[in-house]
Formats: C-alpha cells, sequence, structure tokens
C-alpha cells in the first residue's frame, strides 16, 4: 500500500492546520486506497488564537506535534524522523499553521523563512521523483522552498491577487484555479488546491481535495 506523508500544523484554522482540510485529505487517501502517515514538527506554536472570539490568547502556549496529534487520533510522528524512503508522496494541508508554524509566512510575506525540517523533507521528495500536493495556503511554502532552490514551477492560491503576486514574487507560475479543481504540475509532479482560499462550502473545499488527492496518488 502506497504511504502519503502528510504535515500537519497544529489543531485549528487560525493558529494550526485547517481541520476540515486535514481530515478530507486523510478521507480521500483513505479513499484512494493509501495509508497516511502525519507528521508535524515539535515545537511551539507562534501563539495561539481563542477559535470562538478570534482572539490572540495572551500567554498560552501549545505545541505544534501535541496538537497535531489530536486530528491524527494520536498516531503521529516528529517530523524530524520521517525520510522521503519512508512515503511514497508528500501533501501539506492548509491553515494559518503552515504561515505561522511550518513557516512565517503570515509575518514576513515573500522573505519568509520555511521550518528546516518541512523544507528538507520537500527537498528530499522532489529529488526522488515523488509526488508533492499543497492546499489552500501551504502552497506559499513550496513556492518559497522551490523558488530560492531556482525551481520552475506551477501551482494555485485559487484567485486571490495579493497572494498570488506574492507567490510569484517568490518563483512560482502562479495558475487561477476554482475551488472545485486543481492545478496539475507534471513536471515536478506538484499538485495544488485552493479549498478554503475560496471554499463557501465545505463541499467546494472537498471536491477540490479529492481530485487533488486522486491526482496525487495516481502520480505515484
Amino acid at each position: 500500500m502506497a504511504k502519503v506523508g502528510v504535515i500537519l500544523s497544529g489543531c485549528g484554522v487560525y493558529d494550526g492546520s485547517e481541520i476540515h482540510e486535514a481530515v478530507i485529505t486523510l478521507l480521500a487517501i483513505d479513499r484512494a486506497g493509501a495509508e497516511a502517515v502525519c507528521m508535524a514538527p515539535n515545537m511551539e506554536q507562534m501563539h495561539v488564537v481563542n477559535h470562538l472570539t478570534g482572539d490572540v490568547a495572551a500567554g498560552e502556549k501549545r505545541n505544534v506535534l501535541a496538537e497535531s496529534a489530536r486530528i491524527a487520533r494520536g498516531k503521529i510522528r516528529d517530523i524530524k524522523d520521517v525520510k522521503a524512503a519512508d512515503i511514497d508522496a508528500l501533501v501539506l494541508p492548509g491553515g494559518f499553521g503552515a504561515a505561522k508554524n511550518l513557516s512565517n509566512f503570515a509575518v514576513k510575506g515573500t522573505e519568509c523563512e520555511v521550518h528546516s525540517e518541512v523544507s528538507r523533507l520537500i527537498r528530499e521528495i522532489l529529488t526522488e521523483r515523488k509526488p508533492l500536493g499543497a492546499i489552500c495556503i501551504s502552497p506559499a511554502i513550496v513556492a518559497r522552498v522551490l523558488g530560492s532552490d531556482k525551481v520552475t514551477h506551477k501551482l494555485t492560491i485559487g484567485n486571490d491577487e495579493g497572494t498570488a503576486q506574492a507567490l510569484t514574487a517568490m518563483g512560482a507560475e502562479h495558475v487561477n484555479c476554482p475551488v472545485t479543481e486543481c492545478v496539475i504540475d507534471k513536471e515536478n509532479k506538484l499538485v495544488t488546491t485552493p479549498a478554503y482560499m475560496l471554499a463557501g462550502h465545505i463541499s467546494e473545499a472537498a471536491e477540490g481535495i479529492e481530485k487533488a488527492v486522486k491526482a496525487l496518488v495516481k502520480m505515484i
């Protein structure tokens, strides 16, 4: 059975993984006949957001790996212990955790840095010519890593002009894409979909993610 790595960034849209996107991704992987291998960095979150009010919870701290374990039902690995040889493909769900914990794109934009273990694993996957998927805002991470390596690549975050321009500035070729579809860069085995960058309903996000995961698994 093919194994698809899933990099989580916490638990909750405002400070971690977008839960709908993460769960839909895990379900789509299972439905595609593959096995999900969840992972996350063992680190403190940038901050904690009260999802009821939207306010930052001053003084509160949470661990990205421990919070991600909630979504993975406890079956999760520290990303530092995962190598490209352990998996057949890799996918990054969205949520602000991708832009706050896996990278600091939310703070530094085009000058952002990507977590060293995340960038390491992405580069290993590309070097071994294994498929890579990114959902919602997480294509910003891919754009930063591939752009830094001068790798020509196509991806999408939907059609938000400002974010698209930021990804282009980091070296990506942005392709506008509706929420229910995905963009496939065959040369780099890269699949991206907008999900909640555009979705007004969970069903819309699900349709695009399911198509993206199917395309990803088909490339293995």
